[in-house]
């Protein structure tokens, strides 16, 4: 009897055609899912006949409660290789290998300039305006040449980004609780004194931080009134670095030019969410790592995480 394996939120039918799923098919029986399981009892329903189950990034938790449903679990493979959102402790009381895949900074890093691009030109509005035969332009651009752009965070993407900003012109300087003169001098950036500085001064600000209980709720109701009314604030990061309810209200207010977002306190968003509807709101829905290149890594180690389980050979461990 062949194994089950379960691909949980497939949006797009993407999974099985993303990766050569082939070399197991004598021996997985994989099932994609192409919607959410919004709570608890109905992804145990989902996935109590699942012996290995693949899950994208951390959208959906794992916690010892469902784990102590799942008796059938074998083998939970992640893309990326950082999770949050799954209960290692309670996998390895439940006998369950944790596993999983690489993921590419480049997705993200263009999602920014997509959503920082957007904003600064009007690009939705614009066009929205255009197809219904409204008015023949309607916006003024906010310049990127000679602007400042702050970013938070000079990682892996925040540096990436921080080349994009230069090559189009920008003065670009950077800031986080850990950075150093001498990694700003590396990228090509300035050092921030401080948050405060780089949240007052620049024209357009953008996070790149990893979320950790030092950075959940780094940009709350103070920081966010720091910003000048012309400026833009961009988050492809995780949403729990900016406080939800802070932003929706400078928003309604109008404290700030406007934000581009693709991370949400809840994915996806509920309809009625005030995300939804929010004034000065780019937003697309956690669009960051979602490319074809980025999908046929995951779902292509996916597979070859599989075959290693079968196997015995080494596997992308996790935790």
């Amino acid at each position: 009897m062949r194994l089950r394996c379960a691909v949980l939120d497939d949006f797009q039918n993407a999974a099985t055609t993303a990766a050569d799923w082939s070399p197991l098919h004598d021996r997985v029986e994989v099932v994609a899912h192409d919607e959410h399981f919004a709570t608890e009892d109905a992804l145990a329903e989902a996935l109590a006949d699942a012996d290995i189950v693949v899950t994208l990034r951390e959208r959906v938790a794992f916690p010892a409660s469902l784990l102590d449903r799942l008796p059938r679990l074998k083998l939970l493979i992640a893309s990326g290789m950082r999770n949050s959102v799954i209960d290692h402790a309670a996998a390895r009381a439940n006998g369950v290998t944790v596993c999983g895949t690489e993921s590419s900074s480049t997705p993200p890093v263009e999602l920014t300039w997509a959503l920082l691009l957007g904003l600064a030109r009007g690009i939705v509005q614009e066009n929205n305006s255009l197809r219904a035969g409204g008015p023949w332009q309607s916006t003024v651009g906010a310049d990127l040449h000679g602007r400042r752009l702050g970013l938070l965070g000079l990682g892996k993407i925040g540096s990436r980004v921080a080349q994009v900003g230069l090559a189009f012109g920008m003065e670009v300087t950077a800031w986080s609780r850990n950075l150093t003169k001498e990694r700003a001098d590396e990228v090509g950036v300035a050092l921030a004194p401080s948050k405060e500085d780089l949240l007052s001064t620049a024209d357009f600000v953008s996070v790149h931080l990893a979320l950790s209980d030092r950075t959940r709720g780094l940009l709350g109701t103070r920081e966010l009134s720091l910003l000048k009314p012309t400026a833009y604030l961009v988050n492809t990061s995780r949403a729990a670095i900016v406080d939800q309810d802070a932003l929706l209200t400078a928003l309604h207010e109008g404290r700030f030019a406007g934000a581009g977002v693709d991370v949400f306190d809840t994915e996806p968003l509920p309809a009625t969410h005030p995300m939804r509807t929010a004034p000065r709101l780019l937003a697309t829905p956690h669009l960051g790592y979602v490319s074809r290149a980025n999908y046929a890594r995951y779902y292509g180690q996916a597979v070859e995480d599989i075959e290693a389980y079968l196997t015995g050979a080494p596997i992308r461990l996790l935790g």
